[in-house]
């Protein structure tokens, strides 16, 4: 029986580029396991889009003298470029900046109070005096009681990870100008977190969190240990979603960005199934069944995000009741560049955008997926990067595919039938399920980088029993074994093209078709126009990724036609190395 599965990608702030940490971090592993389930026969929505109300946005706004909607038009086309161009198969990439996402979360906003869950109090607001108005917490900054950095925000310290309050930080000051603020009280909508919390512990107890990593669990044990408290859930803004209270008093006040972004997660859902004509169809990810079946999501973010993943959404969604609760939050580290941590502020980045055109998709996605900051923060090296391009991409599973292909191609046509086979053969037909059945386990577990390393190690392998074998001189002297040679190297490599799919989609369709078939194993995504609240145009990444049985050891079968091979990878020369280090190393001076 299909299962249902949700796979929520973190919402970026719409304010500049991607960066590779960004793709590591989130994106590049939904899209993996996205594509194995879909593969796997399983009903599977991947949503995300831009997070256009966050003070991200508004400060990059303030700074240039414009309004928010032209920063978001500026940098959401090209988060869906590099989408496209890597092959990132959205269901839906939007945008909170719609009709759809504001009525959702007012309606969301409204189910939490009727239930009892948000409640009216004062709290204290960063003033600033030189600009006479209140400040969103991410417009402070100053020193961190926890840890000592100089530089927390007044929302989140990103140097230990605690959420904060702008009160609670040493000298604080506003970052617009650099002036000390001050602290005024102000009216504000509160999420009641500490009524939620047995709630949320209930479920946090009540299931199996033995395959959530270990970092995941940390941040979020380590939160609950001091006890939940209420949060407010408005700012003092003038940009973001309006709040649904009759109260002159709220009138000038938004909802807080972070309660709102994640309901972006709820909200992209209607939005899809209302573009297919099937407006109920978001039920099916987010509504327990009648058998008490409850859809699976996976929430990929980085680890700076994980509180209000596995603490704040999951209280949400209690707070709403009758909807799914996050099955797991696969949280990875950090993407450091040349041994550094990734600095915007510095332009200390490798921007997607920059590398995206000069390199194959495949080449970037490879790179990512071996390299992938799943446990412990990794770091990417340009040296690294053409090194395991050359030698694990290219040497050993590239060059394995090309030439199996020509040696039969030439020489039969076709897909050759074997006969008797031998020990050697029958070993590497074993391996071959071995692997299948590891990288199976590894990809359902959410250990990607591992499930690679599974496939390239049958691939390499396949390279030994080639060597072993040497079919180009047996097509010479003994054709009927170098027929059930190349056979067993083909169903090998069949079988391979299946398991590296979701990690190299683009060269494994091509494999796919020079292999004799033609259907397709990796739709690609594709934009198509929509039309914005004010009625103008506007982007989205929409796609349609059929659920088809393809996860399964090959079935090649003898006989059906090959075509000519090609190379399926690029090799690099060394000289890319200093070329990429002297592009990075003139981008921030």
């Amino acid at each position: 029986m299909p299962e249902t599965i949700l796979v929520a990608v973190a919402w970026p702030y719409v304010n500049g580029p991607f960066h590779v940490g960004h793709l590591a971090g989130a994106y590049l592993p939904a899209d993996i396991v996205a594509r194995f389930e879909r593969m796997r026969g399983n009903r599977v929505l991947m949503v995300s889009g831009s997070d256009c109300h966050g003070s991200p946005i508004t400060l990059a706004a303030e700074r240039e003298g414009v309004a928010p909607q032209e920063i978001i038009a500026r940098f959401h086309p090209t988060f869906l470029k590099t989408f496209m161009t890597l092959g990132i198969s959205f269901d839906l990439f939007t945008q909170t900046y719609t009709e759809n996402h504001y009525r959702v979360t007012t309606e969301l906003f409204l189910t939490l109070l009727a239930n009892g869950y948000l409640y009216r109090d004062t709290m204290t607001g960063s003033y600033s005096e030189t600009l006479g108005r209140f400040l969103p917490d991410r417009f402070v900054e100053g020193r961190c009681p926890t840890c000592g950095n100089p530089r927390a925000r007044g929302d989140q310290c990103d140097q230990c990870g605690q959420l904060r309050d702008p009160q609670e930080l040493g000298e604080p000051r506003s970052i617009l100008d650099g002036a000390p603020i001050t602290f005024r009280p102000t009216e504000h909508m509160f999420l009641d977190l500490a009524r939620l919390e047995a709630p949320l512990r209930a479920w946090l107890d009540g299931s199996d969190r033995s395959g959530w990593r270990p970092n995941t669990l940390a941040f979020t044990q380590n939160w609950l240990r001091e006890g939940l408290h209420g949060r407010a859930i408005t700012r003092d803004l003038e940009w973001g979603v309006p709040v649904p209270i009759a109260d002159p008093a709220f009138a000038d006040k938004r909802i807080y960005v972070w309660f709102d972004a994640v309901i972006g997660y709820y909200s992209a859902p209607f939005e899809w199934a209302e573009r297919r004509g099937t407006p109920d169809a978001w039920r099916d990810w987010w509504v327990p069944a009648a058998d008490g079946t409850t859809p699976r999501s996976y929430y990929f973010i980085g680890k700076d995000n994980i509180p209000f993943h596995t603490i704040i959404w999951p209280a949400i969604l209690l707070g709403h009741g009758g909807l799914a609760l996050p099955s797991d939050v696969p949280a990875n580290e950090f993407l450091n560049l040349e041994g550094e941590k990734m600095s915007t502020s510095r332009n200390w980045a490798l921007w997607a955008r920059d590398i995206e055109d000069r390199y194959q998709p495949d080449q970037i996605r490879f790179y990512l997926a071996a390299n992938a900051p799943e446990n412990r923060d990794a770091n990417w090296s340009w040296s690294d990067f053409v090194q395991r391009n050359n030698s694990e991409l290219v040497a050993n599973w590239g060059n394995l595919a090309n030439r199996v292909l020509t040696i039969a191609q030439r020489n039969f046509g076709v897909v050759p039938t074997p006969g008797a086979l031998h020990p050697a053969d029958e070993a590497l037909i074993a391996a071959t399920a071995r692997g299948f059945a590891s990288v199976t386990e590894a990809l359902a577990a959410l250990r990607l980088r591992a499930a690679l390393g599974e496939a390239l190690a049958l691939a390499q392998a396949t390279n030994q029993y080639l060597s072993d074998q040497e079919p180009w001189k047996l097509v010479r002297s003994d054709r009927e074994r170098a027929a059930t040679v190349l056979h067993t190297a083909l169903r090998t490599i069949d079988t391979l093209k299946t398991l590296l799919t979701p990690f190299l989609p683009h060269s494994s369709q091509r494999l796919h078709q020079l292999l004799g078939y033609t259907d397709t194993i990796a739709p690609m995504p594709h934009i198509e126009d929509a039309i914005a609240p004010d009625g103008s145009p506007r982007e989205v990444l929409a796609g349609d990724y059929p659920a088809v049985q393809h996860w399964a050891p090959s079935a090649l079968p003898a006989g059906q036609v090959l075509h000519p091979a090609e190379p399926l990878f690029r090799r690099l020369d060394e000289s890319v190395v200093d070329e990429e280090l002297a592009r990075l190393r003139a981008s921030t001076r």
